[in-house]
């Protein structure tokens, strides 16, 4: 089991950055996929960046160039540097972890939200 805690969003201007933070309650060392996901109104949630704990990454082209996932294994830690932030980015970014075994497990953080106006 892994709690995620996201922390980071807020209200920002377009062309502005955010850096979104992801808090697990245990070592991610061992954790196959990290990654951040986001859910717009009446949208259905979307991949935003994933890294590996042989950090490969893997961007959609929506944001491909201006965030970047990175992970600290040592604190736990999973971030997201958001740039050049447009209103379309409006959302709420989830945290998620992936472990791979017998039997694959799935975790979700709750969630924090990101405003870009323009």
């Amino acid at each position: 089991q892994v709690q995620l805690v996201e922390s980071g969003g807020g209200l920002v201007q377009a062309g502005e950055s955010l850096r979104l933070s992801c808090a697990a309650s245990r070592s991610i060392f061992s954790i196959n996929v990290m990654g951040w996901y986001r859910q717009a109104p009446g949208k259905q949630r979307e991949l935003v960046a994933t890294i590996t704990n042989v950090s490969n990454f893997v961007y959609p082209d929506s944001v491909k160039g201006r965030f970047t996932i990175s992970r600290d294994n040592a604190k736990n830690m999973v971030y997201l540097q958001m740039n050049s932030l447009k209103p379309e980015d409006t959302a709420v970014y989830y945290c998620n972890a992936k472990v791979y075994g017998l039997r694959d497990s799935v975790y979700w953080g709750q969630g924090t939200q990101v405003t870009v106006s323009s």
